[in-house]
C-alpha cells in the first residue's frame, strides 16, 4: 500500500494499465510532454512514446471521434477532456455513435473507450471549468458515468473502466484531486462498476452523495453524531447505472433521506434517485425525501461558486427538516 491523492491514483491507474496492455494509448489536449492540465499524465508519454501517448487539437468532437474509431478497430483509448464544461462539442460522437454502436451493428462491434474529464466547483476556476453535467450523460442508453471520490476507488475504478468492453464516461472531481488522500494498492486492481457504497453506518437518517459531496456527508455525519443522530452515508460511485437495491435498502433502513449534488436542481440526479425511493420505498419512509443541491442558473464564477453548491448549513437545514417532520 502506498498513500496517494486521487490524481496520482489517476496516474497510477495509467501506467499501470498500459503496462498490462499494449493497447491501451492516452490521447487529449496537452497529456503529453506537460502532462495535462492538472498533471494527471505526467510522466506517461516520457516512459511509453509518443504514439501511445500524444497531444491533439482543441477539439472534443475530434478527439472523441478519434477515439471511437480506434476503439472500433482494436485499441483501448483513453481520452482527456480537459474540463467538463468543453465535453459538449462531443456530445453527438457520444451519444449518437459510441453509446449506440453495439446496438447498431447488432453485437458486431463494441466500443471500449474511457473519457476522462475533471469536472465539479470548489476551484476558483472560470466559466466552463467547473460544470456538473453529469445526469444529461446518465439519460444516455449505452454510457457508463462513474464518479469516484477516494484514490482507492479512483485507481481501481479507472482500471476497471479501461477493461469494460463499452465506453465510459470517467468524472474525476477537481476539488478533491489534492486534497483528498488514502491508501491504494501497488499494481493491478479493480473495483466493480455499477456498485455504490455505504462508507458510513447509520440507522437514522441517510446521506446520499457522491464526488466531493460524498466527503461533505461525511463531514455532516460526524456534526450528526455530536447531536446523537446516527447518520448514513452512502457513496453512489456509478451514476449510470444507478445501484437501485443499495440505494433503496438504505432508505427503507432509515427512512430519511438526503440528496447532495452540485448540478442544478431540475432533473438532476437526486430527482432520479428520490423517484426510486418514493416508488419503491414510500411506506418505509417517514419524511419526504429532501434534495440539497445546487440552483438552477448558470455557475457564477470565482467566489460566488460557493454560494452555489451545497454547504454545511444548507445540509443541515434539511436534516432539521426531514428530523422534524
Amino acid at each position: 500500500m502506498a498513500i496517494k491523492s486521487n490524481l496520482d491514483a489517476v496516474n497510477d491507474a495509467l501506467r499501470t494499465a498500459m503496462k498490462k496492455d499494449d493497447r491501451v494509448v492516452v490521447l487529449g489536449e496537452d497529456v503529453g510532454a506537460l502532462g495535462g492540465v492538472f498533471r494527471a499524465t505526467a510522466g506517461l508519454q516520457k516512459e511509453f512514446g509518443e504514439k501511445r501517448v500524444f497531444d491533439t487539437p482543441l477539439a472534443e468532437a475530434g478527439i472523441v471521434g478519434t477515439a471511437i474509431g480506434m476503439a472500433m478497430y482494436g485499441l483501448k483509448p483513453v481520452a482527456e477532456i480537459q474540463f467538463m464544461g468543453f465535453i459538449f462539442p462531443a456530445l453527438n460522437q457520444l451519444f449518437a455513435h459510441a453509446a449506440r454502436l453495439r446496438n447498431r451493428s447488432r453485437g458486431r462491434f463494441n466500443v471500449p473507450l474511457v473519457i476522462r474529464t475533471p469536472w465539479g466547483a470548489g476551484a476558483g476556476a472560470l466559466e466552463h471549468h467547473m460544470e456538473s453535467t453529469e445526469a444529461l450523460l446518465t439519460q444516455i442508453p449505452g454510457l457508463k458515468v462513474v464518479a469516484p471520490s477516494t484514490p482507492y476507488d479512483m485507481k481501481g475504478m479507472l482500471l476497471a473502466a479501461i477493461e469494460d468492453p463499452d465506453p465510459v464516461i470517467f468524472l474525476e472531481h477537481m476539488r478533491i484531486y489534492r486534497a483528498v488522500k488514502g491508501e491504494v494498492p501497488e499494481g493491478h486492481y479493480t473495483v466493480p462498476l455499477g456498485k455504490s457504497e455505504v462508507v458510513r453506518e447509520g440507522k437514522d437518517i441517510t446521506l446520499i452523495g457522491w464526488g466531493y459531496m460524498r466527503h461533505l456527508a461525511m463531514h455532516i455525519a460526524d456534526l450528526l453524531a455530536e447531536k446523537g443522530i446516527d447518520a448514513e452515508v452512502l457513496d453512489l460511485k456509478t451514476l449510470a447505472p444507478l445501484d437501485s437495491k443499495t440505494i433503496l435498502a438504505s432508505a427503507m433502513k432509515t427512512g430519511r433521506d438526503i440528496i447532495l449534488h452540485e448540478a442544478p436542481r431540475t432533473c438532476g440526479l437526486g430527482a432520479e434517485i428520490a423517484a426510486i425511493c418514493s416508488e419503491c420505498g414510500l411506506l418505509s419512509l417517514k419524511a419526504p425525501v429532501e434534495r440539497v443541491t445546487g440552483y438552477d442558473i448558470t455557475m457564477p464564477l470565482r467566489m460566488s461558486e460557493k454560494l452555489n453548491i451545497p454547504d454545511e448549513a444548507r445540509v443541515l437545514e434539511a436534516v432539521d427538516r426531514v428530523m422534524n417532520f
